[in-house]
């Protein structure tokens, strides 16, 4: 267990690299995107091969600016892209709300909800949650989230293979317990989970290991 880190060291970890000056918060966020970019290329090469459709879902914190990452480079390297924000991205924190920015120079972001229905998802090769990553803390209970975690559950069990989406959560499948691997109300099941620096204790305790699909670990310079 020890080289499974809380959400309290992996936030300690991040704080001492930035305040050392070392790295700034924007481009640890930066190298995350980075990070799971590659890992989609690397689990699946039928993706890699050329530009595909990925629908994004972005959370109102830090998770959704690296969600936000994620879309300009898969952008960039020439994939259509829809993002969906759940929350308002004018309270996202400043780093966050500058990849937010930067994407939409790109592409709209769109509502992940209406009233408490989840707006239609378009028909992708990706599906990405960047909804919340280790600072989640309470339930999930939102009805339109839980329709979009059953979209996620729908393209790992009862898609035909060679119809369904790619699924990934970027460091936890949302409303995944950081420390316990306890779900916090509902989350979605996916196939391959990107996290950084080090593997945390609920990708392998309680629902974590069934959740989480393959965990990869990259690096980010901590």
């Amino acid at each position: 267990m020890t080289d499974l880190l809380t959400a309290a060291e992996m936030r300690a970890a991040e704080r001492a690299a930035i305040e050392s000056g070392k790295v700034t918060g924007l481009a640890l966020m930066e190298r995350a995107g980075a990070g799971v970019v590659a890992a989609i290329g690397e689990a699946w090469p039928r993706l890699a091969a050329r530009p595909h459709r990925a629908t994004i879902l972005c959370g109102p914190g830090n998770n959704g600016g690296d969600g936000f990452v994620v879309a300009r480079l898969l952008r960039q390297a020439g994939w259509a892209v829809e993002v969906f924000v759940f929350g308002d991205p004018a309270r996202l924190p400043p780093d966050a709300r500058a990849n937010h920015d930067a994407w939409r120079t790109l592409g709209p972001v769109r509502p992940a909800c209406t009233g408490e229905a989840a707006m239609p998802m378009p028909a992708c090769d990706l599906l990405v949650d960047a909804l919340f990553g280790t600072g989640l803390s309470r339930p999930i209970e939102s009805p339109c989230l839980i329709e979009w975690f059953a979209r996620f559950d729908a393209a790992s069990e009862t898609i035909p293979e060679h119809a369904r989406p790619a699924t990934l959560a970027i460091d936890l499948p949302s409303g995944l317990d950081t420390d316990s691997g306890e779900i916090l109300g509902a989350a979605p099941k996916v196939a391959l989970t990107v996290t950084f620096h080090r593997m945390k204790r609920g990708h392998r305790l309680g629902a974590g290991p069934r959740y989480c699909g393959q965990v990869v670990i990259k690096d980010i310079g901590l």
